[in-house]
């Protein structure tokens, strides 16, 4: 009723205006803009029921259109996400028609893997009481222990006697943040399976139909991103065996010699966010039971440095946020004044990824001048040795960390020579 009025109202207002000067462009938009607020406001007036302010009537009317939206809107996210399932699927039967899963060993399955953790969700939490500096689950945040668990499941696939006919289908669920990796990693997973077995010669498989399809792995990628920072801003330990899984899922994607091309080509921008997301969390979390989340993102931040694409710039990001913190630091040390114990404690984590990513660079025999190589570490140097001087006596271990990083970068710069 209100908005019938409203829309009456508003055409005798504008039919009010013909024979005036017509406006064209911005000016005829803003001036459109103002007739249908002052139509909308007559009309709320006009229509508003008795015993009911202008301003009650105003924000129920409000409410129930808000109501209305988000219903739509969970509607269409729904109908998104079944459109990326069903594209999934028949990018991988154009890929590899004769693929399916149907001898698949359970333990390496996503769906297994979730649904054993749901399972042992009661058991699970009973184990973290203490505050996050328990290192007893360690080993899930371990990389050797995530690279040997892909590698374990890389021998499945090799070792499976699998007939291939049709895909399964991938079951989006939406109930938790580890249901809403379902879909992505079963995805992504099947791509890095045909690889494999196409490389083994067990498959035929046409990866060119990625190029023509960028939207669906783009999604897919951006999605499984998209879902694990909602984790790491949010972490429950200990961290399920699924999670473990779906970073091992990325970087398997991301170093693989084939899919690497396609992933890194559409979706560079998206996991360079990925990245300074979560160097933010890390620097943001003023938890109490933080460490083990630092440690954890850690590690997937020095996973993601081992592929030569994403190191350079991850270390360039490191490098500045590491020298900004030094500045900021030496500042509120001359003055005297007060700096952030929290932000201290949790630039020690990306020292750790940052001296780790130089000293793996060290030890090649060929070390990138790209990247890193230029502003960023002109700037990290710059006047490096001052502030380390001025913070040694009162921040030893972070002069450091400092002086250790200018050794790594002045002894790949030697080797350059």
């Amino acid at each position: 009723m209100c908005l019938t009025s409203a829309s009456r109202l508003q055409q005798e207002v504008i039919g009010m205006k013909v024979g005036t000067k017509i406006k064209c462009g911005r000016e005829n938009q803003i001036w459109y803009l103002k007739i249908s607020k002052l139509a909308l406001a007559f009309a709320i007036i006009h229509s508003k029921p008795p015993g009911k302010s202008s301003k009650e009537y105003t924000e129920h009317l409000a409410k129930t259109v808000s109501e209305q939206d988000f219903g739509w809107k969970w509607k269409v996210e729904v109908l998104e996400a079944e459109v990326l399932r069903l594209r999934q699927e028949l990018l991988l039967n154009r890929i590899c028609p004769r693929f399916c899963l149907e001898n698949r060993k359970p333990e390496t399955s996503a769906e297994t893997l979730l649904d054993r953790e749901c399972v042992n969700s009661a058991t699970y939490s009973s184990q973290l009481e203490d505050s996050g500096c328990d290192v007893s689950n360690d080993s899930a945040f371990d990389s050797l222990g995530i690279a040997s668990d892909f590698h374990q499941s890389e021998h499945n696939v090799s070792t499976s006697n699998w007939w291939l006919e049709r895909v399964p289908p991938l079951n989006l669920c939406q109930t938790s943040k580890e249901k809403f990796l379902t879909a992505p990693v079963q995805f992504l997973q099947h791509l890095l399976e045909i690889r494999k077995l196409s490389e083994g010669g067990i498959l035929q498989a046409d990866f060119s139909e990625l190029e023509s399809d960028s939207f669906t792995i783009c999604n897919s990628v951006s999605q499984m991103l998209d879902a694990l920072t909602v984790f790491y801003n949010s972490p429950k330990f200990p961290v399920s065996a699924f999670l473990t899984e779906a970073v091992c899922v990325l970087i398997n994607l991301i170093t693989d010699t084939k899919l690497s091309n396609y992933v890194l080509k559409k979706c560079f921008k998206k996991l360079e966010e990925f990245k300074k997301n979560l160097i933010q969390i890390i620097l943001r979390n003023s938890s109490v039971n933080r460490f083990q989340a630092l440690h954890s993102i850690s590690q997937t931040l020095v996973l993601l440095g081992r592929n030569n694409i994403l190191r350079n710039s991850l270390i360039s990001l490191l490098l500045s946020e590491v020298r900004q913190f030094a500045e900021q630091l030496l500042q509120a040390h001359q003055v005297q004044s007060v700096y952030d114990i929290t932000r201290y404690e949790n630039i020690f984590p990306l020292c750790m990824i940052l001296e780790q990513l130089l000293q793996n660079e060290t030890e090649k025999s060929s070390v990138s001048s790209s990247g890193y190589e230029g502003e960023e570490k002109i700037k990290f140097l710059k006047n490096l040795d001052q502030i380390i001087l001025h913070l040694s006596d009162e921040f030893p271990l972070f002069s450091l960390y400092l002086w250790r990083v200018n050794v790594l970068l002045n002894s790949a710069q030697m080797q350059i020579d």
